[in-house]
């Protein structure tokens, strides 16, 4: 496993160059780009400016892991949701020219009035368009576990058979609530057979979640993929990172 982070929150104010140094400066091998902040990198790049980007990471010891979209389907509104899947493949071209291996996507709740049966069905056919066009770009389309009653595992699980697509993968997302009797291991297991290559994880010393657990089961599927800190933000964000990267190698021992 390795150690990056999404720029959500600690790098939303960092340019790309200053992204890049920070994590070289503090042992963060990749990142995830959330679309709207400062790095700059969006679907509305030229040519060039996509293959600068690319240069810079490959350039760098910073991998460039995906770009964190908030693309969404569950929208009874046809016409919404086809947006959504255009934007989807303008991201995952985004991604293939920048050289990053997926974007990230997300169900955000449910329609209410709407049997769940229906809003499942609906962004699970989405996402399996997605994936057959990420698929011919060697991507992957990472479902965050998210949303008021769709972060649920089982939910998930639902939405992600009906995609039954292979490009199409589980982004674990660290939520409260997810243990069961004290295990994170009953939901782990629904989605452990299609987990992204990014897992989202928040601050480490929070005693409510089981991350000791969390890093242990993803060691026992073999997970080569990254742990992306969504933590809150710091006025000292170099030196809390650095903090960070020494408790996460403790509690992944």
């Amino acid at each position: 496993m390795n150690l990056g982070m999404v720029t959500y929150l600690w790098g939303a104010k960092w340019d790309l160059p200053t992204l890049i140094e920070n994590c070289e400066a503090t042992g963060f091998a990749g990142v995830e780009l959330r679309s709207t902040h400062a790095h700059g990198v969006e679907v509305t790049l030229s040519k060039a400016e996509r293959a600068e980007v690319r240069r810079r990471f490959d350039d760098s010891d910073v991998e460039c892991v995906g770009l964190g979209s908030a693309c969404e389907f569950h929208s009874q509104d046809h016409g919404v949701v086809r947006q959504n899947v255009e934007l989807t493949r303008e991201f995952v071209t985004l991604s293939h020219d920048v050289g990053s291996t997926g974007v990230k996507v997300r169900p955000n709740g449910f329609v209410k009035g709407e049997p769940r049966e229906k809003t499942i069905e609906r962004i699970g056919r989405a996402l399996h368009e997605c994936g057959t066009f990420a698929a011919e770009l060697g991507q992957e389309i990472r479902v965050e576990v998210h949303g008021k009653g769709t972060r649920e595992p089982t939910v998930i699980r639902k939405i992600l058979d009906i995609a039954d697509h292979p490009q199409v993968a589980a982004c674990w997302n660290s939520n409260p609530g997810e243990t069961i009797n004290g295990s994170l291991q009953k939901n782990f297991d629904l989605l452990k057979h299609k987990l992204a290559r990014t897992v989202h994880i928040h601050d480490l010393f929070d005693a409510n979640y089981p991350y000791r657990e969390l890093f242990s089961l993803l060691k026992g599927v073999n997970y080569e993929g990254y742990c992306l800190s969504e933590s809150p933000a710091t006025s000292d964000p170099l030196r809390v990172m650095r903090y960070y990267k020494a408790l996460w190698e403790e509690l992944i021992e």
